[in-house]
């Protein structure tokens, strides 16, 4: 069986696993800004679990970017 991965499902991969191994943090704003367009793409409708993986990443990617383009603010 031999599946292709697409450039954006490469890229996409490739931050996860970075995100896995060293959290959001790892991340510049640039990096969160390209995984989160990835990610919003991709469609986990037919799999419940992973829709609500994928909207639970999403909400994380979101305070990062927010954290790190206002500045955290109170610390």
């Amino acid at each position: 069986m031999d599946i292709r991965l697409s450039e954006d499902d490469k890229a996409r991969v490739k931050l996860l696993d970075v995100v896995a191994k060293k959290g959001l943090d790892s991340l510049d704003i640039g990096q969160l800004e390209h995984l989160q367009a990835l990610v919003e793409k991709k469609d986990y409708t037919h799999n419940k679990k992973a829709q609500k993986s994928k909207l639970r990443l999403l909400a994380k990617i979101n305070v990062a970017i927010y954290e790190r383009s206002e500045g955290r603010q109170g610390i």
